[in-house]
């Protein structure tokens, strides 16, 4: 027999969320990270500098470009908190803490294979490179998960904030100290090769991100409060983060391998302070990040409207709208280059992007409205299959 609240270790007593439920700012932010996702997406694939020059790189750069970029920061991190409190609350409905664990390892070595097999291939074109990235993040997050949750629910916040807390003082060990066992260490902490000669790199080392699922997980019971309450502990929590990721960054101390420094120009100061760690992620970007998803969740609980709907339909289906955009995108990039005479060879191996290649930054900004909203059916489709099905493979897409 399922668990009810009071059977499960600290989760409130006066609940308002039956168990299974969902919650409508959960999905509304989920959405709101896919559509910000396809941007940062869309610019990796219509817009030339993408392949010229990192957009972070303050030698480079321009503020539309870096701040185009930073706000495409806050997808990862908050689609792996997320993911984390999710499994909180799905493991409420479940009956034992063994299928829990189930569910979250087999549900993680699933993403770890689609992250392999169908959308490393978008990223790498088809050569036959791995590129570890979100769904690997959060994949080796959920298998973690699947051992963790055999400890107390606060036990489990305070494994992931350490990890947050203390991994960047592993910043001064590098790969290259390992010798043979080097790419090991590229997927724990460092971005880097594949290890075991596997052509590819690892873009999202795990342990920064297992701390951030963790995190969410610990977080759960917040969730399960009456709105007011949760709300309150939410945006206090947020803001709390916040105001420790503008002091750290200000004090240049710890937390971040990437120090922010002083221009002549106030304008690329502020970009300099912005400019935070994502491979792997700082605690900085931790702090920034996650401080905002937490402020804009009560704020989307009370969006209404078209907007709330388009939100939550995305919402309800991410891991459909992940992999359907990226496909969409390629699609639409082959398209647009065939359509301009592009000659593509050499991009494959990183040689230097064509003159005429790609639409520019604005065009990327056009493409990205055209792309989401023509995935847009497709994704209120399968929102409302999985809302009118209750298949067990469902709860894996």
């Amino acid at each position: 027999m399922t668990k009810t609240m009071e059977e499960i270790p600290n989760v409130p007593r006066d609940v308002s969320l039956p168990a299974g439920a969902r919650l409508l700012s959960i999905d509304r932010l989920r959405g709101l990270v896919i559509i910000v996702m396809a941007l940062d997406h869309v610019r990796d694939f219509f817009d030339a500098d993408a392949l010229r020059f990192d957009p972070t790189d303050l030698d480079h750069t321009y503020p539309a470009l870096f701040l185009t970029r930073f706000v495409t920061h806050f997808c990862a991190p908050t689609f792996t908190f997320l993911a984390g409190v999710s499994a909180f609350l799905h493991g409420l409905s479940l009956e034992d803490r063994g299928q829990r664990s189930r569910f979250l390892w087999t549900r993680g070595l699933w993403l770890i294979l689609l992250d392999i097999f169908v959308v490393s291939p978008v990223w790498t074109v088809g050569s036959g490179a791995i590129e570890l990235g979100t769904l690997w993040a959060i994949g080796c997050g959920m298998i973690a998960l699947s051992a963790l949750l055999y400890l107390p629910t606060r036990a489990v916040l305070a494994v992931g904030a350490a990890i947050l807390l203390l991994h960047n003082l592993l910043d001064g060990v590098h790969a290259a100290q390992f010798g043979a066992f080097a790419p090991l260490w590229n997927v724990l902490h460092e971005k880097g090769p594949l290890p075991f000669g596997l052509r590819g790199q690892v873009f999202y080392p795990v342990l920064p991100w297992i701390g951030v699922i963790a995190l969410g997980y610990g977080l759960g019971p917040i969730f399960l409060s009456p709105p007011e309450r949760r709300a309150r502990a939410l945006v206090s929590l947020g803001l709390a983060f916040l105001a420790c990721f503008v002091a750290l960054r200000a004090a240049g101390v710890y937390g971040d391998a990437r120090l922010w420094r002083t221009f002549p120009d106030g304008a690329r100061t502020a970009l300099s302070f912005l400019d935070i760690t994502k491979y792997p992620p700082s605690l900085h970007y931790a702090l920034v990040t996650l401080g905002v998803g937490l402020v804009l969740l009560p704020a989307l609980e009370r969006a209404g409207g078209a907007f709330g709907r388009v939100l939550a339909t995305f919402g309800r289906a991410p891991l459909f709208a992940y992999v359907l955009h990226l496909y969409a995108i390629l699609i639409a990039a082959f398209l647009v280059a065939l359509a301009k005479g592009v000659d593509l060879k050499g991009l494959e191996a990183g040689g230097p992007p064509p003159d005429n290649y790609g639409l520019g930054l604005a065009g990327a900004y056009v493409m990205w409205v055209l792309i989401v909203a023509a995935i847009y059916p497709a994704c209120a489709w399968f929102a409302g299959v999985k809302r009118r099905r209750r298949d067990w493979w469902l709860s894996y897409l």
